[in-house]
């Protein structure tokens, strides 16, 4: 209903901007025809919505339409039907009516004053409405003939109109009002058979009519209070309420017996009658208001009304319905009439109710049940009507008050003659009781003086004056009356109550032992221990003046203490029973003491005296914690021995009342500590001794009395003293210290140690400053200090126990637990600074202890402000000059500051740089305070980060790199400039703590400016003032914003919001958004935010709130790291400077980090185009469809998120142990983020993030051992076994690497599974140490498992054994983990790895790989990738897919366990599988292609399935492949796949048939020998054919003219050949200026996506060549997807009598390493160019653009490439110098990878070009694998060249230790490392070559050595050291130089 309230005052001020709105309300309205019906029914939602339409008119009346207005007055029409209860929803209650009619009245009401015109339209209605409501069949009630008719006063009115004044307006209602009858009489009023009448006459009447007398006279009491109307037409009213008055008379004497109907029939016609007779009594109450006061006609109607009412009341009392609810209420009403007409009128009126008034008061109370529920609201009338015509008569007409009053008085002091009930129990009447009840309460109620001093006397007399005769229940009932009206605080009353109870009590205690107290009445006893006791606690509970209660609290402790010492000596019990009662009266008046308070002397003792009592008569509850026995609920009287023992008080069980208990607890709350004086022990046990009653048997000389004691306080000490230690403390000092260490721990017992004084928690508050007074005690003895001492450290144990028993709470109890401890902490830390060094030094050890177990007070405000500012400030000004003690104070207060922050360092490096920086920032004299200058010489010394100089030991959570990550943000500074860095604390501390500064006062400079100048036009804000104003008032501090401000803020808010909006536009268009505006504006809208928390203005919460959600939303929209670095910035700024934001900074984050998890954003970028090198090199070396790449780099996200989750890490560790809030907020997010389906990106970059957020959630799941989650342990737990298998998750994909561009990355993410490892290994360490003591095991299953079915793993047989399998599994995974990524991060590291020297047996490996299939069989089928040397693993997962083989379909990875040659030669059942398996990629289906698969129909099926499920255009790379498979297609499917794919894709159908002419190599076989290669030759021109027949037409014109016009360039070279050298190129021109471009989608056949545009005619170039005449012509090209307009040259060589395929495969494996670097993220250079075989020994090739050979180079310069460089390029250590050398080294790692796997020789310096940019790239692939000139001698042993000249570049150090040669073998590792995980493919591609006859297949195993050097059998880092042997070993090779020299002599090719 209220959003409903608040749309229609929208509504109402822009009706015609929302005039559908108001359309559809007044669609909902009950329609005219609904209206007029027979018998209408409105709905809910139809009155509803005619309240909704009233509500607009009556704030709109003139712009509303006609169809609102037509609404309210058609359903105001419709009023009278109204009155039948069928009109209303079913469920309707007369109340709900009247509270509909008035508000529609109101609001009919509002409108018609605002709109006359409409005022008129009402008026027309109103009076037919009020008309009909009186002269409606409800409005007669027939009585019985014979009675004569009275007419109305209105009988003789005619039918003219009456006018109705509204709201004092002249608007006329018309009335068709002819004349009002009614038909009452009151009747004879005795007889039975009259009585008998009127009941007929009710019962005649129907439910249903009764009903509608109700609405209706309801409905005309609403309109009188809300218009004036005809004086005429109220007396017709008046006469109406006045007959239904007297018929009321009549019917409440009626009874039971008198009605025929009975039951429940009976019930509802009188709950009806009496609802209508309530509805009548108000209206006529109604109809007086508008009366003249002084006319004698309204004096004689007032009176007459009175006496109705009074008469009707009284009818109520006596009525035998008078306990229905119904009579109750309409009681109360005309009571509360009553009041209200003699309230208003005074005089004779007030005076007759007086009269009236008190009969009916004494006989309310003369029933004996006026207090019990079923008369309660009887009483309560009475009550509130006599109060409220005190308080109105009291100042105008007080004698009749006065004897109301006394009238009612003088009933309590009617005497009845007692004496006759000596034999019976003594009868007390009940009006008497109730009368002083009700005196009491009156005298509360209306806080009179002088009615206390007139009705206390008689009180007080009547207890004076009784004697034994007089019934105790009257004097229990006075006692509790007198103690009611002392808590007025009225000083006369309350010294004389006081001074009665107090001596009535004593006098009670004097009496005991005596005569008189054997023999007295049970209610004796009670007044004693019940209504005395009641009385004192009363008073105490209810005095607030403050001198009143200081005079009550000594007067109560003196009472104590005399009862103490009285009831000493006395036998038996007496002190338990007469001090114990008065506890919680003791404790209530101590309840708002301060004990910090200097308290005088004598108030002190008495505080001494009761806790002496309180230990001598074991009244303290036990302070040890120990099995409790049953506690009695009251005290009774202790045994013959006196007392208990003292050592029984200290352990219990406690005998007495448990409310003394609790008292002695509160009491302990405001008791100042007992130290009475300073030194004089003499003197304080002579006092302590006059405690002692001479006749006590406890006195001083009884010893063994004080060994009790003395045994007692050792207990109560917890055993650090021994009893012989106290030999020294007589009895009654040890009496006194027992009480000082009950009092001590029962202050921590109680509530924690919070003392009474100031509602906030604070230091001065802690308990610790009363048990430190004891401390500060000079000359004590050794003996009684170190009993001192031992209460500190037993107090100090206790608030512990306290706090740690409490931390399942939440709420306000954890609220006030934590506030307890920072409380206890903060006062800890003040107290070092103490001139005692035994209290400062168990300030330490205290304040210690309380950071270890409750380490949230390390980031506390409070804790932290204590600490850094306010050490020195608490110092006595008295000792200021004594050098001893500041320099000890120093010290001391310097360990603990640099351990305090370190520590919280350590673990939330992200919130403790936040607090540092905001008290840095607040604390604006930091720089001149002493104290902070020690403090600045601290944090200067402090760094942390990932250098060597750590400042802790061991791993904590600020070594998790992503904490690291979030902490350098957190501090502003700028860390990425360094491999590692360290944060200088305080520097970037006091940098951050200026900007935020700066922030805060450019803000409030702009506030003052706005308010000084009034502020701005809202339409005239001039452009820049977010830019100006700050820099022309910065530096200023914050100040709360007044309320005049709320214009400011909401300018500012808006400005903010829409400058945050557009930034996240930018980001979601793909711009970049500017990082330093972006930083600048999220914190000047930070600073904002927090100079409004002090506000009280509430103006802009909903402004601040869109703003705060944009902050924590903006940095997540954007998804960069700088945004995420200024996120971070802001966060920590927020949480730290405003603590109370927290949670919903935290909510916010945790709804931001989901919907990145929903939209599948950066960690949770699942979509395969994310997954980095698994989607980059699909579908060549991995299975899947091709898939685009994303628009933004997924890496920056991934980097985002691993700074989010630092500072979510570091939020965890702040509130894991005092906000269960928070944590079930990360608890959330963490089951969001684990959800069983696979919601995290596969990119290898976020493997560190991956884990990271597994170690939070671990770390998060290890909370529910802690108390404050124990309710959230089985929750917990499942939450744990989704971690583990998301953690397990992570390992279903093959391995990868991936190589990012940011300083540390590699390294951090190595370290943060490293961390994970730690962890989980630390995890399952404490698991087999807990189990090998044979505890119970923490980790048993707490989820219902049902039909060993879990909701996480699913079936399975033993949970425990399983997570314990699981947990081994992953904690190997991840150590390999590691291992991969620290030797990615450290590739030329020497260290080997921890886990690689660790023996695995067979058996656990084979375990593992079960294990793994169980959780996820891509898992096993991992496990067995990364370790492909291990025969179990391989054996047990092969067993594991061909056993389950049905389940894994949809993995590629699986093929090579079941797609065997063996079970290709067994036809093996397994192998009909593969029609339904999942396609593999290219690569892999190609093996399948090989002999060794013998073309089995199904493996073929498969093959040729999966390629055909690929694009031609990814397939054509593998065209020579495809082609040497044609030798074993049996079967011709592979020619069915080619030629299906030919009609595909044309360029296809070209490159394999220029492949085809390049195969039909014509070999004459020897003699003797057969022609293994004649059927291959024989199907390769069938193919062709069949290729050209199925050309389309247009197919076919392309072909012809692509292939005409590249033979007619390549015949170029057969013509030169007769032409001498020096005319060839002249040839070459002629030759190409006859050939024409037909068509303008001819494209070069090396390149097909370069389109032809023509030749460069003056291009062609013949090369030299021993025996053929290549040529080098150069074609201008355009990009075929590109801009056509865009002509390039390209330079292509075209060879005839040259086999080019061992190039076309040395460049496809170049090309694969190409794109495997690519994918990976290596900074590598390889240049695959083009070549094409295009017929029988005919080719081209693309000629690598900008390159010049290394011979080339040596003819124009004598140097070597070191001193060619700096001619190119400029001097060494230019940026283009360096550039250049740059571009060599890349390029030449890359070289050498590829060298390495190809094994090229002939590597003179013709063979090596270089780039303009000085790239490195290797042509002329006529030797690689196992060929090499010179008949294969293999000169060049080296695995790849790296000359002397070259090694000058890379090292220039000359000795391998220079920066560049560490990078170069750096990357060396890398390329081979990415490269070896693709070694299946780079081996099959070059393995279907085999056959091809090409040389480098002529001799040895090429295939076997291909893979040798691979090395597969090695891990990862012993591939590493192996890949820099080789880097070593070709350096400057001696070889290598002598090769060079051979090519120099022979061919003279330069050096």
């Amino acid at each position: 209903m209220e959003a409903l309230t608040e749309l229609c005052d929208i509504i109402a001020e822009n009706p015609k901007q929302f005039s559908e709105k108001l359309a559809w309300i007044c669609g909902r309205c009950p329609q005219t025809e609904w209206l007029l019906a027979e018998s209408p029914r409105v709905s809910r939602s139809h009155l509803n919505a005619v309240l909704a339409v009233a509500r607009i008119i009556s704030k709109n009346p003139e712009s509303t339409d006609n169809r609102a207005k037509s609404v309210v007055t058609d359903f105001l029409s419709a009023v009278p039907a109204s009155f039948r209860r069928s009109f209303w929803p079913h469920s309707f209650p007369s109340q709900s009516i009247s509270a509909f009619y008035c508000d529609f009245l109101s609001y009919l009401s509002c409108a018609s004053g605002l709109s006359p015109e409409f005022g008129t339209e009402v008026a027309r209605f109103t009076g037919e409405v009020t008309s009909s409501a009186q002269s409606s069949p409800v409005s007669t009630n027939r009585f019985p003939s014979g009675q004569t008719e009275e007419s109305s006063p209105g009988s003789t009115v005619s039918s003219k109109s009456s006018s109705v004044v509204v709201n004092g307006g002249s608007i006329v209602w018309k009335s068709g009002v002819d004349q009002l009858s009614f038909e009452f009489s009151e009747g004879s009023g005795g007889s039975n058979p009259v009585f008998r009448q009127h009941v007929a006459s009710f019962e005649d009447e129907s439910i249903q009519s009764l009903e509608m007398q109700e609405i209706a006279f309801r409905l005309i009491t609403h309109i009188l209070d809300k218009v004036k109307i005809d004086s005429k037409l109220q007396d017709q009213v008046r006469f109406i309420a006045k007959k239904q008055l007297q018929s009321m008379s009549v019917f409440l004497k009626s009874r039971k017996r008198d009605w025929n109907e009975q039951g429940p029939v009976l019930k509802t016609r009188v709950n009806a009658k009496l609802s209508g007779y309530h509805a009548a009594a108000k209206m006529k109450i109604k109809s007086l208001v508008s009366l003249e006061t002084d006319g004698k006609t309204s004096k004689r109607l007032v009176l007459e009304t009175l006496a109705l009412l009074l008469d009707a009341a009284d009818a109520c009392l006596t009525s035998v319905w008078r306990k229905m609810k119904a009579c109750e209420e309409l009681f109360g009403s005309l009571l509360s009439g009553i009041a209200k007409i003699a309230v208003a009128r005074g005089g004779q009126p007030l005076r007759v109710l007086l009269i009236r008034l008190k009969p009916l008061v004494l006989a309310v109370c003369s029933q004996p049940d006026t207090w019990a529920s079923n008369q309660g609201a009887m009483i309560e009338s009475i009550f509130k009507t006599s109060c409220e015509i005190i308080e109105s008569g009291w100042d105008k007409d007080r004698a009749p008050v006065d004897t109301f009053i006394m009238g009612l008085a003088s009933s309590i002091r009617e005497r009845n003659d007692y004496e006759e009930q000596v034999d019976k129990e003594k009868h007390v009447p009940a009006v008497q009781l109730n009368v002083i009840r009700l005196l009491a309460d009156l005298n509360v109620a209306v806080k009179k003086p002088d009615v206390a001093d007139m009705i206390l006397p008689l009180f007080i007399e009547s207890l004076e004056e009784g004697d034994a005769s007089t019934p105790s229940f009257l004097r229990l009932q006075l006692l509790d009356a007198v103690s009611r009206i002392a808590t007025l605080g009225f000083e006369k009353s309350y010294r004389e109550t006081v001074v009665l109870m107090t001596r009535s009590y004593l006098s009670k205690l004097s009496s005991v032992g005596s005569v008189e107290s054997k023999t007295s009445a049970p209610e004796a006893t009670t007044e004693r221990v019940e209504t005395l006791p009641a009385g004192f606690l009363t008073i105490a509970s209810g005095l607030t003046d403050t001198k009143l209660r200081s005079d009550y609290r000594h007067r109560l402790l003196s009472l104590c203490s005399d009862v103490g010492l009285a009831a000493e000596s006395k036998s038996g019990g007496s002190g338990v029973d007469f001090l114990g009662p008065l506890l919680p009266a003791v404790a209530e008046i101590c309840s708002d003491f301060d004990p910090t308070l200097d308290v005088e002397p004598s108030l002190l003792k008495l505080f001494r005296n009761l806790w002496f009592y309180i230990a001598l008569f074991g009244l303290a509850p036990p302070i040890l914690k120990a099995p409790t026995p049953a506690v009695k609920s009251t005290s009774n009287s202790a045994n013959s021995s006196g007392s208990m023992s003292g050592l029984q008080a200290v352990g219990g069980p406690y005998m007495w009342n448990t409310q003394w208990a609790l008292a002695v607890q509160r009491i302990s709350q405001g008791t100042p500590p007992l130290v009475v004086s300073s030194v004089k022990w003499l003197e304080d046990e002579l006092e302590l001794n006059a405690l002692h009653n001479p006749g006590s048997r406890r006195g001083n000389g009884n010893e063994k009395v004080a060994s009790t004691q003395r045994l007692a306080l050792s207990t109560a000490l917890g055993g650090r003293v021994d009893v012989a230690a106290m030999n020294t403390i007589s009895g009654v000092k040890a009496t006194y210290l027992l009480a000082v260490a009950l009092l001590e721990i029962i202050r921590f017992i109680s509530n924690g140690g919070i003392l009474n004084g100031d509602s906030s928690v604070s230091a001065s508050r802690s308990a610790f400053s009363c048990v430190f007074e004891y401390l500060k005690t000079p000359n004590l003895t050794p003996a009684v200090s170190q009993c001192l001492t031992a209460i500190v450290h037993r107090s100090f144990e206790t608030a512990v126990s306290w706090l740690e028993d409490r931390i399942s709470h939440t709420g306000k109890d954890a609220r006030n637990r934590e506030l307890t401890t920072y409380a206890h902490a903060c006062f800890l830390i003040k107290s070092m600074s103490q001139r005692d060094e035994h209290v400062r030094d168990i300030s330490v050890n205290l304040l210690t202890q309380l950071r270890d177990k409750f380490p949230q007070v390390l980031w506390h405000s409070s804790c932290l402000d204590s600490l850094l500012f306010s050490v020195h400030n608490n110092t006595p000004s008295t000792v200021v000059n004594d050098p001893a003690w500041t320099a000890a104070v120093r010290s001391l207060y310097q360990k603990v500051v640099r351990e305090w922050i370190i520590i919280s360092l350590s673990y939330a490096p992200c919130t403790s740089q936040g607090l540092l920086q905001d008290k840095l920032c607040k604390a604006n004299t930091w720089q001149r305070a002493q104290t902070t200058t020690d403090v600045v010489s601290l944090l200067s010394e402090i760094m942390i980060g990932t250098g060597k100089n750590e400042i802790w030991s061991g791993i904590r959570t600020a070594n998790i790199p992503a904490v690291m990550a979030a902490a350098a943000a957190a501090s502003g500074a700028n860390v990425k400039v360094s491999e590692s860095f360290n944060l200088e604390v305080l520097g970037t501390g006091v940098v951050s703590a200026t900007v935020k500064c700066n922030h805060a006062g450019e803000i409030a400079g702009m506030r003052r400016l706005y308010n000084s100048i009034g502020g701005f036009q809202s339409s005239s804000t001039p452009s820049g003032f977010g830019g100006g104003l700050q820099r022309l008032i910065s530096g200023a501090f914050s100040q709360a914003p007044q309320p005049e401000d709320d214009s400011f803020n909401e300018m500012l808010i808006a400005r903010f919001v829409r400058l945050l909006q557009q930034f996240v536009n930018t980001a979601e268009k793909g711009g970049e958004v500017d990082k330093s505006q972006f930083r600048e504006t999220c914190s000047q809208a930070t600073a904002l935010l927090l100079s409004n928390l002090g506000a009280e203005s509430k103006t802009n919460v909903e402004g601040f709130s869109q703003l705060l959600r944009l902050l924590c939303w903006c940095p997540a929209y954007i998804s960069t790291p700088d945004a995420m670095e200024t996120g971070i910035f802001i966060w920590t700024w927020l949480v730290s400077a405003a603590p109370q934001l927290v949670s919903l900074v935290l909510s916010e984050l945790v709804d931001a980090w989901i919907w990145t998890i929903d939209t599948k954003r950066g960690l949770f970028a699942s979509d395969v185009r994310y997954s980095g090198p698994a989607a980059k090199l699909r579908p060549h070396l991995a299975p899947g469809e091709p898939e685009e790449s994303p628009e933004s780099d997924p890496v920056d996200q991934i980097v985002a998120h691993r700074l989010w989750l630092g500072f979510l890490i570091d939020r965890f560790e702040v509130v894991r142990h005092n906000s269960t809030e928070q944590l079930l907020l990360l608890g959330r997010m963490l089951q969001r983020s684990t959800d069983l389906d696979w919601c995290f990106t596969r990119h290898p970059a976020a493997a560190g993030t991956f884990f990271s957020l597994m170690l939070l959630g671990l770390k998060f799941c290890s909370c529910q051992t802690q108390g404050n989650m124990q309710k959230f342990r089985s929750g917990l737990q499942l939450l744990e076994d989704r971690i583990y298998r998301t953690s397990l998750g992570w390992f279903a994909h093959q391995p990868e690497w991936y190589d990012v561009n940011i300083p540390n990355f590699c390294q951090s993410e190595a370290l943060s599974v490293s961390v994970f490892v730690h962890f989980l290994s630390s995890e399952l360490s404490d698991s087999s140490h807990s189990d090998s003591k044979g505890k119970p095991r923490e980790s048993g299953n707490l989820i219902d498992v049902t039909d060993h079915y879990h909701p996480v793993w699913g079936e399975m047989d033993n949970y425990t054994v399983g997570k314990e399998k699981r947990k081994q599994l992953l904690l190997m995974l991840c150590q390999h983990e590691a291992d991969r990524l620290d030797v990615w991060a450290q590739p030329i590291s020497s260290k080997d790895s921890p886990y690689s020297r660790l023996k695995v047996s067979a058996e656990k490996w084979t375990e593992h790989a079960k294990t793994a299939f169980s959780v996820d069989p891509r898992i096993a089928i991992s496990v067995a990738s990364r370790f492909p040397a291990n025969a179990a693993v391989k054996s047990e997962v092969t067993q594991l897919v061909q056993t389950h083989i049905v389940d894994l379909r949809t993995i590629p990875e699986a093929l090579p366990y079941f797609v065997t040659p063996k079970n290709v030669e067994e036809d093996s059942v397994l192998l009909q599988q593969l029609p339904h398996w999942a396609a593999c990629s290219i690569t892999q289906a190609l093996e399948f292609l090989t002999p060794a698969y013998k073309g089995h129909p199904r493996v073929m099926a498969y093959v040729l399935r999966v390629l055909e499920s690929y694009p031609p255009e990814r397939v054509t790379f593998f065209m020579p492949q495809l082609v040497q498979s044609l030798r074993y297609d049996e079967g011709r499917l592979v020619e069915g796949y080619l030629l299906r794919a030919t009609q595909r894709s044309d360029i296809f159908a070209h490159i394999l048939i220029w492949h085809l002419q390049g195969e039909a190599v014509h070999e004459t076989p020897k003699e003797g020998s057969i022609d293994k290669n004649a059927a291959f030759h024989e199907i390769l021109p069938e193919v062709r054919q069949h290729i050209i027949d199925g050309f389309t037409p247009s197919a076919l014109d392309m072909f012809t003219r692509e292939f005409d016009f590249f033979d007619k360039v390549t015949s170029i070279s057969g013509v030169l050949f007769p032409l001498p050298k020096e005319e060839r190129r002249a040839g070459i021109r002629r030759e190409l200026e006859k050939i024409e471009m037909q068509g303008d989608d001819l494209y070069l056949p090396t390149a097909p996506n370069k389109l032809v545009r023509g030749i460069r005619v003056d291009s062609g170039i013949p090369l030299q060549s021993a025996a053929k005449v290549p040529i080098m012509i150069t074609f201008n090209v355009v990009d075929r997807d590109g801009d056509h307009s865009d002509v390039k040259p390209q330079a292509c060589i075209f060879k005839v009598g040259d086999d080019c395929r061992q190039d076309v495969l040395a460049l496809q494996v170049i090309s694969l390493l190409r794109d495997i670097f690519q994918a990976v993220g290596l900074n590598l250079y390889v240049f695959p160019y083009g070549v094409l075989p295009t017929g029988d020994e005919r080719g081209i090739i693309e000629v690598v653009p900008n390159t010049r050979s290394r011979s080339q180079m040596g003819e124009t310069t004598d140097g070597g490439l070191y001193e060619i460089f700096q001619q190119d390029y400029g001097p060494v250590g230019s940026a283009t110098f360096e550039t250049a050398r740059e571009n060599f080294l890349i390029s030449s790692a890359g070289y050498a990878v590829a060298s390495l796997l190809l094994q090229p020789k002939d590597r003179h310096n013709g063979n090596l070009l270089f780039d303009d940019v000085g790239r490195l790239v290797h042509i002329d692939f006529g030797f690689i694998l196992e060929t090499s000139p010179g008949g294969n001698m293999r000169f060049e042993s080296a695995h790849f060249k790296l000359s002397h000249e070259m090694t000058q570049l890379l090292d220039p150090s000359g000795v391998m230790k220079s920066k560049t040669w560490h990078q170069f073998v750096s990357l060396c590792v890398k390329g081979y490392l990415a490269a070896r995980r693709y070694m299946d493919g780079i081996i099959s591609t070059v393995q279907m070559m085999l056959e091809s006859g090409l040389p480098c297949f002529s001799r040895g195993d090429p295939i076997g050595n291909l893979r040798k050097r691979f090395h597969p059998e090695m891990s990862e880092r012993e591939a590493a050291h192996f890949m820099i042997h080789v880097c070593t070993d070709a350096y400057n090779k001696w070889t290598t130089a002598g090769y060079d020299l051979i090519q120099y002599l022979q061919q003279g090719i330069e050096k």
